[in-house]
């Protein structure tokens, strides 16, 4: 049985190597799989957070033959259980804090931040379930 995600964000970006290292040293992602692209673009890129995934790559026009695909903005949530640590995390690397760590009337904690190309990154306990 595979246990991997089953829905998983996709984004492009202008440079995705930065985004790369902003998600896996500021957020604290993991990579997965990185494939280089010509000119020191990313084709394809796989990063994790737990059983989770987002695959992102540098934007392209489609000459490349990959399908073309805009840049943000895009709003991506991330569960975690220690949310007041990761900000502290995260406002000391300074990432543009876009909401402030706080209680969510429909429970838990949560923040969110800007990367460098516009997208939202929203970071929480709330666990959303399905039934």
């Amino acid at each position: 049985m595979n246990t991997g995600p089953e829905i998983i964000p996709t984004l492009r970006y202008r440079d995705a190597p930065a985004a790369i290292r902003w998600l896996v040293d500021v957020i604290g992602f993991r990579e997965n799989l990185v494939v280089p692209g010509p000119d020191g673009s990313i084709s394809h890129a796989q990063l994790t957070w737990g059983n989770g995934m987002v695959m992102l790559a540098s934007e392209t026009d489609g000459s490349d033959g990959r399908m073309v695909m805009q840049t943000g903005p895009a709003a991506v949530y991330v569960v975690l259980d220690d949310v007041a640590s990761h900000y502290e995390r995260v406002v000391a690397a300074g990432a543009e804090v876009v909401q402030k760590l706080r209680d969510e009337d429909y429970g838990g904690q949560g923040y969110s931040v800007r990367d460098a190309e516009g997208n939202l990154w929203s970071f929480g306990s709330y666990r959303p379930s399905v039934s």
